[in-house]
């Protein structure tokens, strides 16, 4: 899933109800947060996003001789659902999916008494704290709280009801109505009246408990809307310019005297009946080789695994053509522009089988420069891009691309985060021991991959800047930003990581890097010298 979420901040509806529940209910915690316990260094560096501590405090009701494995699991089902409408706020926090982020310490039982007419049963009543690491739109500068809601930890068994109440109900929602907790989103019209019934009704059962301290109503227990506030800790973004290793990255890698940017794009469309060729990412891979080679005319095709001949064709018309260059199949995609003495039939042909050789092969393409660091003498360099192109579930052509790249871009779905990018389908021996740049470009990547694959790479941050999605970057233009992000980082100027963000901020969905603070590079101690 691909896609730019961008939600109205104004949640006046869910406020008010949150305000009647924490009169009925005393969930929540207060809406005004006070920021001073926050004492973390220097986080994440962004354009679009902010780094804030993420807290909120949730309740669940389990069966009076619960497990503390039962509690835990009603809480994580709780906590996850906060996934959907943190997401559809422009909040993402750092857990997977909302799971390890409540302290045992945090975790308080009292018993209770559930009023169901003249019967009555045993239960508990569990309240958590969760805490984690987020980022938060730039909207939230000012503001300590937001209002959001949580489900029923039982929530799976009212799919149907969600899905029209408290989702967009839009094709995307019914798609993922078995994950209803990714798109739930409590802020659409049609949840506010949903929730307030459900209020308005708990707080008729109540006003009949004879023991409202010790007591619950059955509305209570089976409460499928939960208001509450998430508290924003301090801003801790980094406010300095931090720059990637570019004195690493030019003096070789993976490959004695090579930087390599490997590129990965993954099949984008849902309905790809008319075949690889066809599917808009195809699209924006050659933009992104455009926005690369058109100021580097020297980048050539040299290496395709398994091996394709990119500069000779038979056309379905019969007609042979030889001599086609890069740039020839990239202005032909790109702009249009047919090679000479071809009708348009048999340059659309052409740019077809084009694609079908970039389809599912490791194709290398590359030019020589001229390199200095420092005082050093000027020494020849290689640039190379190792681009592969419809990858899908299959993580093999992602762990060749990442073991040899001193550069990683990932363009495609994410697969709600199980896809082949997992961290678990990983290990330290995926990674190369040189220092790397990540870029995954994908649906909220900050949540699926961020916390998780910095620990596999060896030497950590000292060896990994993280680059990832808060939220859903847009499909459109993606090949255009992460092409300008490309360009900007090999044009030898020594960019910031702030420059870098801005070059593609087309597509920046609460955009943020992580484990460039203890890079060494700046300007002003690394002179990079880089020529044709």
């Amino acid at each position: 899933m691909r896609q730019l979420v961008v939600m109205n901040l104004g949640r006046s509806s869910i406020a008010a109800l949150l305000l009647a529940a924490s009169s009925v209910l005393a969930v929540g915690c207060s809406a005004n947060a006070d920021n001073t316990d926050d004492t973390t260094d220097n986080d994440l560096t962004s354009n679009s996003a902010l780094a804030r501590t993420v807290t909120f405090q949730g309740r669940v009701y389990v069966a009076a001789g619960a497990s503390d494995t039962d509690v835990m699991s009603s809480i994580e089902s709780q906590t996850q659902t906060a996934f959907g409408a943190l997401r559809t706020s422009n909040i993402a926090v750092n857990n997977r999916e909302l799971k390890g982020g409540v302290d045992k310490k945090s975790i308080k039982k009292r018993a209770v008494s559930l009023v169901n007419g003249t019967k009555k049963t045993a239960m508990q009543e569990v309240t958590y704290v969760y805490t984690d690491n987020g980022v938060v739109a730039k909207s939230y500068a000012r503001r300590s709280s937001a209002p959001i809601a949580v489900l029923n930890p039982s929530y799976e068994s009212q799919l149907d009801r969600i899905l029209v109440e408290c989702t967009a109900n839009d094709s995307e929602a019914k798609e993922f109505q078995g994950s209803i907790w990714y798109v739930f989103e409590p802020s659409v019209a049609t949840c506010a009246p949903a929730m307030k019934k459900e209020q308005t009704q708990i707080a008729a059962d109540r006003a009949k408990l004879k023991n409202p301290t010790t007591e619950v109503t059955q509305s209570q227990v089976d409460q499928l809307y939960i208001p509450l506030t998430v508290k924003l800790g301090a801003d801790k973004t980094n406010k300095g310019l931090t720059y990637p290793d570019y004195q690493r990255l030019y003096a070789g890698g993976v490959q004695k005297n090579h930087l390599v940017v490997g590129l990965v794009y993954g099949l984008i469309d849902h309905d790809n009946t008319n075949g690889p060729a066809a599917d808009s990412n195809y699209h924006e891979l050659i933009t992104h080789l455009d926005e690369v080679t058109r100021t580097r005319p020297g980048f050539q095709i040299v290496k395709s695994e398994p091996a394709a001949d990119f500069t000779s064709y038979t056309l379905k018309s019969g007609k042979k053509v030889t001599g086609i260059t890069l740039s020839d199949l990239i202005r032909q995609t790109v702009d249009g522009t047919a090679p000479k003495g071809l009708s348009s039939t048999d340059a659309d042909d052409l740019a077809s089988q084009a694609a079908m050789k970039f389809y599912q092969h490791f194709v290398t393409i590359e030019m020589t420069e001229k390199v200095a660091i420092n005082n050093e003498a000027s020494r020849d360099f290689s640039l190379d891009m190792l681009v592969y192109y419809g990858a899908e579930t299959d993580n093999a052509p992602h762990k060749k691309v990442i073991k040899n790249s001193d550069v990683f871009l990932y363009n495609g779905h994410s697969y709600i985060g199980f896809g082949p990018l997992d961290p678990s389908n990983f290990t330290a021996d995926d990674f190369p021991s040189s220092y790397q740049i990540m870029f995954v470009d994908g649906c909220v990547s900050y949540n699926y991959y961020e916390k998780d694959y910095i620990p596999l790479k060896q030497g950590g941050t000292q060896n990994l800047d993280l680059i990832t999605n808060g939220i859903e970057a847009p499909a459109w233009r993606s090949g255009y930003a992460l092409g300008r992000f490309t360009d900007t980082l090999l044009n030898g100027k020594g960019e910031s990581y702030s420059t870098l963000l801005q070059v593609a901020s087309d597509t920046d969905s609460l955009r943020v890097v992580d484990g460039e603070l203890d890079n060494q590079f700046t300007p002003a101690k690394f002179a990079i010298k880089v020529s044709q």
